[in-house]
């Protein structure tokens, strides 16, 4: 088990969140894990459910800079990314775009053109934009968090699959039990303009994703994560399944969440908690499975229940 400080500061981030984020502690602690392990987020959700609130809370605790960005279908990529603008002297100046922050909310991604969904690309894999054959370093630690309208909703374009591949996991935030509504009445005038005090900074953040690249990982733990990968993609309904880049988000992912529970190793049932959000929006069922009212969950729940566990902790 690991004592030390630095790893107090994931727990202090989602509790910080916490005193405005309510009854959303496994989003608030998946977004930690996100963040450490350099993934985004594809956040659904009905309108109204404090998405907005847990990216702009979440920006708070880590010290950042936060920026929305409200999609719409005549949005341009340089609306994004930003532009260059010719001064007076002849000189060209560029202007930021929204995208330069620590913590990026494109709300709605899937209501704009596929050609802007594609400004997202580079910046979500890369970290930096190329605007006129210029590349411009995006600001650190940067996670964007993407939320989009149901599929089929009118005036909407599918996100493709290379660009649901960037998004470490998928998270849905739903309705809230009575207690907990009812606790946000009360707190309605201080969530008018939510202040998180900052418990790190983002220097502090690039320092402990070093720490999580130094997480133990057996050849068992590693030898189940790729079973759990081939499993999925030789299923009878998966038509397409998890990518390569998926795989290495699990292992990512599970250093991470083993640093937030303060251990220095990963066991299997890092693994098997994160399997869904990271897997679930990469699934493609067949066309038989789809007519049955198959769900990609169901295909993971079979696969984790027939695939050996390895023993041990370590």
């Amino acid at each position: 088990m690991i004592n030390s400080e630095i790893h107090e500061i994931p727990i202090q981030i989602c509790e910080a969140v916490s005193k405005y984020v309510k009854g959303r502690d496994e989003n608030t602690r998946l977004l930690a894990v996100a963040l450490l392990s350099g993934g985004h987020v594809l956040l659904e959700g009905y309108p109204g459910s404090g998405k907005t609130t847990l990216g702009r809370c979440f920006a708070q605790a880590i010290g950042g800079e936060f920026k929305r960005i409200q999609l719409v279908a005549d949005m341009l990529p340089g609306d994004i990314t930003g532009f260059n603008v010719l001064q007076s002297n002849g000189e060209s100046q560029f202007v930021p775009g929204p995208i330069f922050a620590n913590v990026v909310l494109a709300d709605e991604l899937n209501r704009t053109t596929t050609r802007t969904q594609g400004a997202f690309l580079e910046a979500m894999q890369e970290g930096r934009t190329t605007i006129e054959g210029i590349t411009y370093h995006l600001p650190q630690p940067f996670l964007v968090i993407a939320t989009q309208l149901p599929v089929g909703t009118e005036g909407t374009y599918a996100l493709p699959e290379g660009e649901l591949d960037r998004f470490l996991f998928r998270l849905w935030s739903g309705f809230l039990p009575k207690d907990i509504e009812l606790g946000l009445i009360e707190m309605a005038d201080s969530l008018e303009n939510p202040i998180v005090d900052a418990v790190t900074s983002p220097e502090a953040i690039l320092q402990l994703r070093g720490s999580v690249r130094d997480v133990n990982v057996s050849e068992p733990v590693k030898a189940y994560m790729v079973d759990l990968l081939l499993g999925i993609r030789q299923d009878e309904d998966v038509l397409g399944g998890p990518s390569s880049r998926a795989g290495l988000a699990l292992f990512r992912a599970s250093r991470a969440l083993a640093f937030l529970e303060k251990r220095d190793y990963v066991v299997p049932d890092d693994v098997r908690s994160l399997v869904s959000p990271i897997f679930e929006h990469r699934i493609r069922l067949t066309g038989d499975a789809e007519l049955d009212e198959t769900t990609p969950q169901e295909v993971i729940e079979r696969v984790l229940s027939i695939t050996p566990v390895p023993k041990g902790d370590a």
